[in-house]
């Protein structure tokens, strides 16, 4: 087995990292007078000094890059670990939430899935508020890092083929991690503090604007409000949808946009799939209101894109009661659900690229029987797809539908119903924000789920948004043989 001291000391700075920015919410609740900011300070010494003592301990073990074991073991570390001082404020705040409530929420919070179990949100503290949608904020950040960081070296669902963006790390993990993540950084603050200020402009009120700009950039979904988005006017829904969509396209495109070349995001096929799919889809629920009700409002058709925005690429916001469409649209959102935004983005799910890697692959199989003495490559983006990119995108794709159906059978068996079990499921595995079902409240808390079913909710969030193969190959005994 390798050192895991590197994998340590990178965890142990994270942590530290995690309690620094527990001043912040720490700031907001001063500055609110509700005297919950003492929470706030035990819970950042608390992290900072762990932190630091870990990273103090595992110092000795540090080197230039990471081998691809570490990269595994670290990948999954940080998720796993993360919630844990990320619950702090939750249980010893207002909240008094017990350690499972607690690690759910931040769980859901790091892997910016947005499912929550609090209800009562416009009456807690704004600095707890607060505190969520940083957990979002970071977890979308870190999670644009690890797929162009780490999951290209460690063979992941077909991420490799993204190497040749400039992006190839293999044997230099840090030193690279460092380049990409100054770029990455560098968007993400710029779209962060563009939806702070068009928030502020339409009408939100600077803190309301600020944490909700945290949980969009993120794809996240974690509201201030009971009422999530539907608080809000028809200006602010307009440009949450498009920071929304924003925020799932591939990062790499959009800062080589933002250094004054558009022509690769423009002709970056997985970028044009994305806007084509949820146009159509858009255009399809339309039609089915149209028909069935004989008119489009404006309102009507604003709900119905904001929630597909909401819901493809993973942020989870709420406008109205989506299950109120029919049966015909209500499909077509958990299936944009299971397929997501782009990859290398903030966006949650299966992914664009590799459904249209599938379906390449599929009409390609189609060609071979009707010419079977033709020799046909298959391509993306006008480049060949190596057979290990296929095989990974189709392993991926596998164990995403098998792991599907095994979460909604296991939450079957606590107790919950089948649209319970379905839509907890799909939630959580595909990092999305919504359950369906009598035992979740108004609000979409699932507060009511039974323990054993929060934590097979959180085992399907940390498993889905690290791309399922780089947690469970963990589980392989000759993984950890030398």
């Amino acid at each position: 087995m390798d050192d895991i001291r590197p994998v340590g000391y990178i965890i142990g700075l994270a942590v530290m990292t995690l309690g620094l920015t527990m001043f912040l919410p720490l700031a907001v609740d001063m500055a609110e007078g509700r005297e919950h900011w003492p929470v706030f300070v035990e819970s950042a010494l608390l992290s900072i000094m762990i932190g630091g003592l870990v990273a103090l301990a595992c110092r000795n073990g540090v080197r230039e890059g990471l081998t691809i074991r570490q990269a595994f073991v670290l990948t999954t570390g940080v998720w796993a670990v993360l919630p844990l001082f990320g619950s702090l404020p939750f249980m010893l705040g207002e909240t008094q939430a017990s350690f499972t409530d607690a690690y759910f929420e931040a769980m859901s919070g790091v892997t910016t899935t947005g499912t929550t179990v609090f209800e009562g949100l416009d009456d807690l503290p704004r600095g707890l508020l607060m505190w969520r949608g940083i957990l979002q904020w970071l977890g979308g950040l870190g999670i644009v890092i690890v797929a162009l960081v780490f999951l290209p070296i460690m063979r992941v669902g077909g991420m490799q083929f993204f190497t040749s963006e400039g992006f190839d790390t293999f044997g230099k993990v840090l030193p690279r991690a460092v380049d990409i993540s100054k770029g990455v950084l560098n968007i993400y603050l710029l779209l962060t503090f563009a939806c702070i200020v068009c928030y502020i402009i339409l009408g939100l009120s600077p803190f309301d604007a600020t944490a909700h700009a945290l949980t969009t950039i993120s794809t996240g979904g974690f509201s201030t409000r009971d009422a999530s988005f539907g608080t809000f006017g028809a200006p602010a829904q307009y440009a949450a949808i498009i920071f929304m969509i924003l925020a799932s396209m591939p990062f790499v495109r959009l800062m080589q946009g933002v250094n004054g070349d558009f022509r690769p995001f423009l002709r970056d096929p997985q970028a044009r799939a994305y806007a084509l799919w949820v146009f159509y889809a858009f255009a399809f629920v339309a039609l089915y209101e149209l028909v069935v009700s004989g008119g489009l409002t404006e309102a009507a058709a604003r709900e119905r894109l904001f929630n597909l925005a909401s819901i493809f690429s993973g942020t989870g916001y709420g406008d109205g009661d989506v299950t109120a469409w029919g049966a015909g649209p209500f499909m077509v959102l958990i299936l944009a659900g299971a397929i997501g935004g782009c990859t290398g983005s903030t966006g949650c799910s299966v992914k664009v690229f590799r459904y249209q890697i599938l379906f390449r692959a599929i009409g390609l199989q189609l060609k071979r029987i009707f010419n079977p003495h033709g020799v046909f490559v298959l391509r993306y983006g006008g480049r060949r797809v190596d057979d290990d990119v296929l095989h990974s995108v189709m392993t991926l794709l596998t164990l995403f539908i098998l792991l599907f159906g095994l979460f909604t059978v296991a939450l079957e068996m606590t107790g919950l119903t089948f649209t319970e079990s379905v839509t907890g499921a799909w939630t959580a595995l595909y990092n999305i924000g919504p359950a369906f079902g009598p035992g979740v409240g108004p609000t979409g808390a699932v507060d009511g789920f039974p323990e054993s079913a929060k934590w097979l909710m959180i085992l399907a969030m940390l498993v889905g948004r690290l791309e399922v193969v780089s947690v469970l190959v963990l589980l392989l005994p000759s993984f950890w043989r030398n």
